[in-house]
């Protein structure tokens, strides 16, 4: 039996680091699903369907408006030659789409064989339509647990204030009733800490109501609040740095 549907309600908080500082915290509302299970779907959200929320297979697994979902993820975790994690159960943590749209900065694919997580990756999409995933496991592929610090370097553009140097740690503490990441990337004396700490709560109409009205627009508020803090950081000096070509391989 798959995992019933949860609403993952919470804050995010972002601090820069470096010559130029900046911080700021916000309201956010992910969705955990069993993308390979359709049980407790409520009347207001859908699967590969319009609705109120939706999540789409097309827009996680791949690239952006082409992706395959669990296949792909299951493809990335044999090419990598994890075969232990063929049969793994796979949840996706993401911002659905409200009212057809979607933007996630950061989605995350969780996989775990019972109760013990094994493997995440990290989805990241910048604001110019361009993806890269970062493979997150231990060598042995024992579980992940709230102590470790997992590291992969930096090779994708996300922001046009940041260089692409540096590497991200990566910590997972998903418990039955929390979820708490954090993303730390250094480069030098530069970098941003950035934590998703929400509550998991069961996914019903009445949930992603009270989601609409406390933040209403979804994706397209988040938008609106990476722009703000874009001109923000221009307005304090940062250095605008060139959109390089992505990175020609999907995961790292």
């Amino acid at each position: 039996m798959g995992l019933t549907p949860q609403m993952i309600s919470g804050s995010t908080f972002h601090g820069r680091r470096g010559a130029i500082s900046n911080k700021f915290t916000y309201g956010v509302d992910y969705i955990l699903i069993d993308p390979e299970s359709r049980d407790g779907i409520p009347a207001l959200f859908s699967r590969n369907r319009r609705n109120l929320t939706a999540l789409w297979d097309i827009d996680h697994g791949g690239q952006p408006g082409a992706g395959r979902g669990v296949a792909w993820v299951r493809e990335v975790l044999a090419d990598q030659g994890l075969s232990t994690l063929a049969d793994a159960q796979v949840l996706l943590l993401a911002q659905p789409r409200v009212m057809g749209h979607v933007f996630n900065p950061v989605s995350f694919w969780l996989v775990y064989t019972g109760s013990d997580l094994r493997a995440v990756i990290a989805e990241v999409t910048n604001t110019y339509g361009d993806r890269h995933s970062y493979l997150c496991h231990h060598e042995d592929l024992r579980p992940i647990s709230p102590s470790d610090r997992l590291q992969s370097e930096k090779i994708f553009y996300v922001s046009p204030f940041q260089q692409i140097e540096g590497g991200y740690t990566f910590v997972f503490d998903i418990s039955d009733d929390r979820v708490s990441i954090v993303i730390d990337y250094r480069a030098g004396e530069n970098g941003v800490y950035a934590t998703l700490l929400a509550d998991r709560t069961p996914l019903t109409s009445a949930a992603i109501l009270r989601a609409a009205v406390r933040r209403p627009l979804g994706s397209r508020r988040v938008l609106g609040l990476i722009h703000y803090q874009a001109v923000r950081l221009w307005w304090k000096g940062a250095r605008f740095r060139t959109r390089p070509a992505a990175p020609t391989e999907e995961v790292s």
